[in-house]
């Protein structure tokens, strides 16, 4: 390994993972001789031990995900790894072989740049591997939750997608705050779920799944919605008129629509519109808040490592294509020394 990583390094090039087309991940391409980048002002030069799989990525892969990269382009904006380089301008910049976790562009590779604000030290006794979704999946789950859902004990919250990435701490976190958590997932991830806290889990393609959740809760207070087109009607129909809250974060089934006289005279619900990355430079103040809240729900054992099921970097444009299937469970990885 260390041989391999003195080679790439003196020749300036790495593997990667290239997109080439917007026709979706199987267009990824694993190229050997990728120029290594260079940090610009404020950055930090990654060694790359895991980078984190999204569902953002599939929709980058389809040019479909708002100011993404133009192809070509090494893909991945999510990893876990070492600092070993830094560029000018970074303000009390973190030691050499400090293992961080953060998002950048082309994480899908063995070395990537950061931006120095957003990394975050990887806990005493985790893995990389297992940090990965600290910055992303868990920080987007608890701004959803409370900055902008407004949780209180007691409330019901709508999980869907329960068993992804953000989904799955999403249940954990809503559970932790005292809320009756109602999710969604398909049926052959319903025992994952249910493990995770959620006191209810349904097939989120069944017909009727507005009329169930409304039997079973009589209207919820809070939906976190990153589905879209296929459950943004039941999400509208089931939130309680007036107090009731939305918080949509993504749409992986295709746009919804939704009308200034749907708001008036159908569903008189708060729609919130989340992106943690928008988040975090609109709201910096507020972004760190979330990662200090995060910190002391790890010191509280609420957030334990992750468990995420790595794969070698060849295998990437494979996990993408299940990933947007919907036929993968959890957070998934790639090791690109792998």
């Amino acid at each position: 390994m260390e041989t391999n990583e003195r080679r790439h390094t003196a020749e300036q090039t790495m593997r990667a993972l290239v997109q080439r087309s917007r026709r979706g991940p199987k267009d990824l391409t694993l190229t050997t001789g990728h120029r290594l980048p260079t940090p610009g002002p404020g950055e930090y030069l990654i060694r790359v031990a895991a980078a984190g799989i999204n569902f953002a990525d599939v929709m980058q892969t389809r040019g479909t995900y708002g100011a993404g990269p133009q192809a070509p382009y090494v893909a991945g904006f999510e990893a876990a790894g070492e600092i070993v380089g830094a560029g000018p301008d970074v303000e009390s910049p973190l030691p050499s072989g400090m293992h961080v976790v953060g998002t950048g562009p082309g994480a899908f590779a063995q070395y990537m740049t950061m931006p120095a604000t957003g990394v975050l030290p990887v806990p005493s006794g985790w893995s990389d591997a297992s940090a990965l979704g600290l910055v992303l999946n868990w920080t987007t789950a608890l701004a959803a939750l409370k900055p902008l859902g407004g949780i209180e004990a007691g409330e019901t919250v709508l999980v869907h997608a329960a068993a992804g990435g953000v989904g799955q701490a999403a249940v954990c976190l809503a559970g932790h705050y005292g809320a009756r958590v109602i999710a969604t997932a398909s049926p052959a991830k319903h025992d994952t779920v249910k493990a995770l806290g959620a006191d209810e889990v349904l097939d989120s393609r069944r017909p009727d799944l507005a009329e169930e959740i409304t039997r079973l809760t009589g209207g919820v207070d809070l939906v976190l919605e990153s589905v879209g087109q296929a459950t943004f009607e039941a999400s509208l129909s089931v939130t309680k008129p007036f107090t009731g809250r939305i918080v949509v974060f993504g749409a992986a089934s295709g746009d919804a629509t939704l009308t200034t006289h749907d708001l008036v005279f159908t569903h008189q619900v708060q729609v919130k519109g989340l992106h943690i990355g928008a988040l975090a430079t609109a709201a910096p103040s507020l972004y760190r808040s979330l990662l200090v809240e995060i910190e002391a729900l790890i010191a509280y054992g609420v957030y334990t490592p992750g468990t995420p099921e790595v794969h070698p970097l060849a295998e990437g444009a494979m996990v993408l294509q299940e990933l947007e299937a919907g036929r993968t469970h959890g957070k998934h990885a790639l090791d690109p020394w792998r």
